[in-house]
């Protein structure tokens, strides 16, 4: 996945140069957010009790 995320990257970088609007380096950073709450929905404890146990974790 981690593969995935560099290729997105790598291509959105190469568009945003190549058509001057730098709003496509936004769509690396919306899909691993995205990425980050699947993983998450897919944790099988509730969804707040599943944040919080991450947010704790030190």
């Amino acid at each position: 996945m981690f593969i995935a995320f560099l290729i997105l990257a790598g291509l959105c970088l190469f568009i945003a140069f190549k058509k001057q609007k730098m709003l496509f380096l936004t769509i690396p950073v919306i899909a691993f957010i995205v990425y980050f709450i699947i993983q998450i929905a897919l944790v099988p404890l509730p969804f707040i009790d599943t944040v919080k146990f991450i947010f704790s974790l030190q």
